[in-house]
């Protein structure tokens, strides 16, 4: 079993200033729940209870949301307005929350090494909140991953086709199809141009990682950017044994992008909400 996600979650959201100026781009509201929220609920729904945040200055509305609130909680008690807290209370019911601070932000690869304390030495997921996914079918991405992990027990990135323009956004893999919807990885490549991209297959915000992962990330050397990269630890496990892309089932939406955002909203308005 697979039983804890870690949610890098210390980044400033600079897209979406001036509104994250104070407020964390994780809380951000997708209609009437934050966008970290979903990710949680995900990962609950795949087995995951034990929830692992890294997070920065500025981030305490994070650790609020999972709590209780006594004084809301009085005040709303009987009242109808009591069902909307139905969600949250059960996410603080089933799962636990622990945190840890990324001092620096020096890229994916350095701020899943900071939860290394929280994590230990076991299989873990990561969710990136900016990625909102949903399946229509009800099978959650990570329900859908963790079950590929039990089968064939190595790390696993989510991935989808994007625009050739857009592949400077992402990292980039290529590799050998297994099956229809799982390619051995040969190759990745973080942010490559155009050119030098090895496909469009770009890797979304859903990771199942093995716990060697953090040696290799230790051991990795920054970029140009000073910024240690996931990607190229990757790379280094599939040199070392086998990494898997899985082409998931069910729509992502990218919430890191005004754009991406507002069509998030619009698609959970129209078949989420429930108001």
């Amino acid at each position: 079993m697979i039983t804890k996600c870690l949610f890098p979650a210390a980044g400033y959201g600079t897209r979406f200033l001036p509104a994250t100026k104070s407020m964390p781009k994780e809380m951000m509201p997708m209609v009437n729940k934050p966008l970290i929220q979903y990710g949680v609920e995900e990962a609950r729904d795949a087995g995951m209870n034990e929830i692992c945040l890294v997070t920065g200055r500025g981030k305490r509305a994070l650790e609020d949301h999972f709590d209780t609130n006594f004084e809301l909680e009085h005040q709303i008690s009987g009242s109808g307005k009591e069902a909307l807290l139905t969600d949250i209370r059960a996410l603080i019911t089933d799962c636990t929350f622990s945190y840890t601070r990324q001092i620096e932000m020096k890229g994916l690869g350095h701020a899943i090494l900071t939860g290394q304390t929280l994590i230990g030495d076991q299989p873990f997921a990561v969710v990136l909140a900016d990625d909102l996914c949903v399946n229509p079918d009800g099978s959650g991405i990570l329900r859908q991953m963790t079950k590929l992990y039990h089968q064939f027990r190595c790390s696993i990135v989510a991935v989808q086709e994007v625009p050739e323009d857009e592949v400077h956004k992402y990292g980039v893999i290529a590799g050998t199809e297994i099956r229809e919807d799982i390619l051995r990885v040969s190759d990745m490549v973080e942010k490559p141009t155009k050119e030098e991209a090895p496909s469009n297959l770009a890797i979304i915000g859903r990771y199942i990682l093995t716990p060697d992962i953090f040696n290799l990330i230790a051991d990795t050397e920054p970029d140009k950017d000073g910024e240690i990269q996931i990607t190229d630890a990757l790379m280094q496990q599939t040199r070392e044994g086998c990494v898997l892309a899985y082409r998931f089932k069910g729509k992502r939406f990218d919430c890191g992008s005004v754009e991406g955002f507002i069509e998030a909203t619009n698609y959970c308005y129209s078949n989420l909400y429930k108001g």
